[in-house]
């Protein structure tokens, strides 16, 4: 679970990153690396550890 708040803080930190360049190209695609990370992060924490399998 830990894993998943980090890979969403990750995403957080790029996105915004993303949005203060996006007048520029290279702006839109960061930001839209970092929204994929954040809803990748998401999803891992409704999945159901490996354990409980």
């Amino acid at each position: 679970m830990a894993t998943s708040w980090i890979v969403c803080a990750i995403g957080i930190i790029v996105s915004l990153i993303g949005w203060y360049m996006t007048p520029h190209a290279y702006g839109y695609g960061i930001l839209g690396f970092g929204l994929a990370w954040i809803v990748l992060g998401i999803l891992d924490m409704f999945r159901s550890p490996a354990r409980s399998r």
